[in-house]
């Protein structure tokens, strides 16, 4: 079975993918902020009977990137698949005051996630094959207004750099897919209540269901989102602003 980095896996959308790919029989590296909540997933996952390695990695340290993708590679003995996932949802209007936090946005969820790209590329161009899953958004499919602004405006710029990519590598044994998840409850976002969301063990599944066919892109779960998020691109700006 393949062997699947997550990063940012210690909670939220990556511990539930990591749960989804252990059931699976995939051996996994994980690596997020909070070693503690690493271990504890490491040990919940340990009666599936897969490899699990894990590494303590802040990803806007862009060097540590780049050693802990190489250090988990070789303690797994290769990387099949990397899931570029870390991301915060900090944010607040433009000019509202709040620099720091859409600033720290834009750094974690764009400039963090080159850096896993390029980490995860050098691997895979190394051994001439390997497959990038990048966790964009459904929210990449228009600008935003209030705290969502930068958020998905890192997201749109996340899809288009895994596009270029995707592109790049076209006709080689790489694969690169784009994750576009829609409304997914987990304890990071309070459990969010919207209409169309769902759970979160739902949602990861869908996003494992799809990181395994590995299309160019996917929209997650597919219903709704394939119809709304194509909507959304189209949507008149009076409406969008009630909407969103």
């Amino acid at each position: 079975m393949p062997t699947t980095l997550i990063t940012g896996a210690s909670a939220g959308l990556g511990a539930g993918m990591a749960r989804e790919l252990a059931a699976r029989g995939h051996d996994l590296a994980l690596a997020a902020r909070r070693l503690d909540r690493l271990e504890a997933l490491r040990d919940e996952l340990a009666p599936a009977g897969v490899r699990i390695a894990i590494a303590a990695l802040d990803v806007d340290d862009h060097d540590a990137v780049f050693s802990t993708f190489r250090a988990l590679r070789d303690e797994l003995g290769g990387l099949d698949r990397v899931v570029v996932n870390a991301g915060i949802g900090k944010g607040a209007p433009i000019g509202t005051g709040r620099f720091d936090a859409n600033l720290a946005t834009a750094q974690t969820n764009f400039v963090a996630a080159l850096a896993q790209c390029e980490a995860a590329m050098e691997i895979f161009r190394e051994q001439n094959r390997g497959h990038l899953v990048v966790v964009s958004s459904v929210a990449a499919d228009r600008g935003l207004r209030g705290a969502q602004t930068t958020y998905a405006a890192t997201k749109a710029a996340l899809s288009h750099l895994a596009e270029g990519i995707r592109v790049d590598v076209a006709g080689t044994p790489i694969r690169v897919t784009t994750l576009a998840p829609g409304y997914i409850r987990t304890e990071l976002n309070g459990g969010m209540s919207r209409p169309f969301s769902v759970d979160a063990a739902t949602g990861t599944r869908a996003m494992v269901d799809a990181i395994e066919k590995a299309p160019a892109f996917a929209y997650v779960p597919t219903w709704p989102w394939a119809v709304l998020g194509r909507v959304l691109r189209v949507m008149p700006t009076p409406i969008l602003r009630r909407v969103t």
